[in-house]
């Protein structure tokens, strides 16, 4: 089968399946994306919110930057930053010390070269999303993979039992389609049944996974006592990182912007209280309240600020790497590749770099049929 005739859908659209499905169609293949969110990014989407005053703020809400050192990765993003997609975030980033209440290890900038989105870091994926050859369907959650033996096919349904079409490859960018995880919070079964695949089922089975909390603030002035724009937290127990999302390129400086994440084991033990469900606005407030007076509690004069909202990632950091060599998982007899940051790093290197192997599995099976 030559390549144009060639049908493959993706599920998922951060990073990893964007890439992917953006280097399929690239080779002449049909790409379709489907994705239940709203839109694309995964954990490089922006959250738009309104302040009181009616004013539209953005944070990058997920993953704040991503460094490159595979050249594969670096072509790309050679090629995101010709096209205004990426800019380089030259700042300073340090450490907080919650003892002493000093900042230490303040790296300076040019050390190593910290990449953000832009105008927000989901404009990488949604870039990607809407190359030709690749079409993408938000809002779109996927119910069943089925195997046609008889026809050589996958067929895809929608959570509502509606048929989605039928692929020559299938492309899972989001570990929630195979993980156990997936019942637990939907009360389904997951889509993908693996039993077919016992050695991928296991691979699969638990990966580990951290939680986190994102709170996003926005303050009326700049935190002038804050000597870096980005910084991790060493003895805190509720914080782990601060950056100042208002000052990456591309962004708006009407308010100043900063994310705070959680500790692991802070968003574990909330977790542990409230369930995996999606959290309850009562919960995300009480959140944001703790959240912010560990901030509060550093020193730093921080004022109250304008707009203060919390967020949680259920299981978006993925704690251990299940394919560091090949990269994704790969079935050839039904052309099913699994990918993801999961696979090689948990960094948005590693889910770039899985989304390329996934890609070329496919590419180069499909160009045998």
């Amino acid at each position: 089968m030559n390549n144009a005739a060639s049908k493959v859908t993706v599920v998922g659209s951060g990073i990893s399946g964007a890439v992917c499905a953006c280097t399929l169609a690239r080779n002449g293949i049909s790409v379709t994306l489907f994705d239940s969110a709203r839109g694309p990014g995964g954990r490089m989407s922006q959250r738009r919110e309104t302040s009181e005053d009616g004013n539209e703020m953005l944070f990058d809400h997920g993953a704040p930057f991503f460094t490159v050192t595979n050249n594969d990765v670096l072509a790309l993003v050679r090629e995101w930053e010709s096209g205004g997609l990426v800019a380089e975030w030259k700042v300073n980033l340090g450490s907080f010390d919650r003892v002493s209440k000093k900042f230490v290890n303040i790296q300076q900038d040019g050390m190593n070269k910290k990449y953000v989105g832009v105008p927000g870091m989901n404009s990488i994926c949604k870039a990607l999303c809407h190359q030709p050859g690749v079409e993408s369907k938000f809002g779109v959650g996927v119910g069943r993979f089925e195997w046609l033996e008889d026809k050589n096919l996958w067929s895809v349904s929608g959570l509502d039992g509606q048929s989605l079409g039928q692929f020559n490859g299938v492309v899972a960018s989001d570990k929630n389609v195979v993980s156990p995880r997936f019942r637990d919070v939907t009360g389904r079964p997951p889509p993908l049944d693996l039993t077919f695949a016992p050695d991928l089922a296991v691979k699969l089975e638990e990966i580990p996974v951290n939680p986190c909390f994102a709170l996003m603030l926005a303050f009326s002035k700049p935190l002038s006592p804050i000597p870096v724009k980005g910084f991790s937290f060493q003895d805190s127990e509720v914080l782990s990182w601060a950056h100042c999302d208002s000052s990456k390129p591309g962004r708006s400086a009407h308010s100043e912007r900063w994310v705070l994440h959680s500790t692991a084991d802070y968003a574990r033990t909330v977790i542990a209280q409230t369930g995996l469900q999606k959290p309850s606005e009562a919960t995300l407030k009480k959140v944001a309240e703790e959240m912010f007076q560990e901030f509060q509690g550093t020193g730093l004069s921080i004022p109250l600020p304008i707009f203060r909202k919390a967020h949680r990632w259920g299981s978006a950091f993925p704690a251990a790497s299940i394919a560091k060599e090949e990269r994704c998982l790969w079935d050839v007899k039904k052309r099913l590749a699994i990918c993801g940051d999961f696979c090689v790093s948990p960094n948005v290197e590693g889910a770039i770099l899985s989304g390329l192997a996934a890609a070329s599995k496919l590419t180069e099976i499909l160009s045998c049929l």
